[in-house]
């Protein structure tokens, strides 16, 4: 019998517990206790599976396992009344009684996260907690604050759900403008968390990444006229394209201009593109399609050295006027550099505020190194690799700091 560690345990947690709790919510109506239920199940399998081995099928031993656990709390803190009606709704057919215009829990549970009454950045938090699977810390560092921070907004978000008693399902189609934006940034984080995990040893997520897709095409499928979402779409294709040619053999990362770009996919190259070609027929461009027409540049290219640079700056003026934000501004001054040169490029990041943010220092590395600078890209480096959480980000830069010398003599 194949042994199971608990590091086999951890990543069944991370593949299905976005899948679990929405099955959960939509049987019992209550985020809390749905979480509470499947992380119940998760430490009955560390128990039971180094010992009785994999289920046939994992997921459904979660779920199941949720299920019972969820129907024993009912049952300890329920009043008799209460606890009828539970049973009566756990043995109704399969679904909630709505006709939602997509049938999937995890696209329901988006919805129920971004509901226009949550704040903002809870919205997006509390999906990537729910849906992803994400815990404190690392989305504290996604969004660039303090763990005390995030674990207020967690709280606080489910605590509005709860009490305003917001419905869990997708909207008619009249309230998709007031939760669109919302609902992209969520599916765009969580494919940022697959494509570079925060922490851990595992540099990629695929199974993120995967699901992030998934969810993109069906937005897509839902709002097949909605320019930004066919955007998001064509931009998760076009950065996953790459994805093989990312790594190398052994597990390292690959910076763009070095990849062994014969090892892009191809297939899913011509899909971005082509929804890349049929947002520029709406002419009514947004931050997820001008960031897809940036990747589409980028794809075109045979080598590195064929990147079309001066477009690709362009793009991210039209980018940042539409999203000024400091992280827009330090994308396109990779672009500043590559087109007009590393000083004037470095007078653009030392501009920014954003100094707990390792791209930042990363990025500023880069330049001091190309300007010769040497002992200070070091010092850069090494701030960068303080402030990421990803294993193999490290030993890139790392490897950065190496190929300079000691303190860059």
């Amino acid at each position: 019998m194949t042994t199971i560690t608990t590091a086999d345990i951890e990543d069944v947690f991370r593949r299905e517990y976005g899948r679990a709790v929405a099955v959960l919510t939509r049987a019992f109506g209550d985020i809390d206790l749905a979480e509470e239920a499947v992380q119940d199940a998760f430490a009955a399998a560390v128990e039971r599976w180094p010992s009785a081995g994999l289920p046939p099928s994992p997921a459904g031993w979660i779920i199941t396992t949720a299920r019972n656990r969820a129907i024993d709390s009912y049952r300890r803190e329920s009043s008799r009344d209460e606890r009828h009606a539970v049973a009566s709704s756990l043995s109704a057919p399969d679904g909630d009684g709505e006709e939602d215009d997509v049938g999937d829990d995890r696209l329901r549970l988006i919805f129920t996260c971004c509901h226009p009454a949550i704040a903002p950045a809870s919205q997006v938090a509390l999906t990537l907690r729910l849906l992803g699977g994400l815990n404190t810390t690392e989305i504290a560092r996604a969004f660039l604050v303090p763990e005390a921070t995030m674990a207020q907004r967690l709280v606080r978000a489910k605590g509005k759900i709860r009490d305003a008693r917001i419905p869990y399902r997708v909207p008619d189609a009249s309230e998709f403008p007031k939760r669109l934006r919302a609902v992209l940034a969520v599916v765009y984080l969580v494919f940022n968390e697959g494509h570079t995990a925060s922490a851990g040893d595992r540099p990629v997520r695929e199974d993120l990444c995967a699901e992030a897709i998934r969810l993109g095409r069906l937005l897509a499928e839902l709002m097949p006229r909605e320019p930004e979402a066919i955007g998001l779409l064509a931009l998760m294709l076009l950065i996953e394209s790459r994805r093989e040619a990312r790594l190398s053999a052994t597990g390292d990362f690959v910076l763009l201009a070095d990849q062994d770009r014969s090892r892009w996919n191809r297939t899913l190259i011509a899909e971005g593109q082509a929804l890349v070609r049929q947002c520029l027929r709406w002419n009514q461009p947004g931050p997820y399609q001008i960031q897809a027409a940036i990747n589409a540049v980028h794809s075109d290219a045979a080598d590195a050295a064929g990147t079309d640079w001066p477009q690709i700056l362009q793009l991210y003026d039209h980018l940042l006027r539409l999203t000024p934000t400091p992280v827009v501004a330090l994308n396109r001054a990779v672009a500043v550099a590559e087109v007009l040169g590393a000083e004037p490029a470095l007078a653009v990041v030392d501009g920014l505020a954003l100094d707990h943010y390792y791209l930042f220092h990363a990025i500023r590395a880069d330049l001091l190194r190309r300007l010769g600078q040497k002992v200070e890209a070091i010092v850069e480096y090494e701030k960068a690799a303080a402030l990421t959480g990803n294993a193999a980000e490290r030993e890139l830069l790392r490897r950065r700091i190496e190929a300079l010398g000691p303190r860059g003599r």
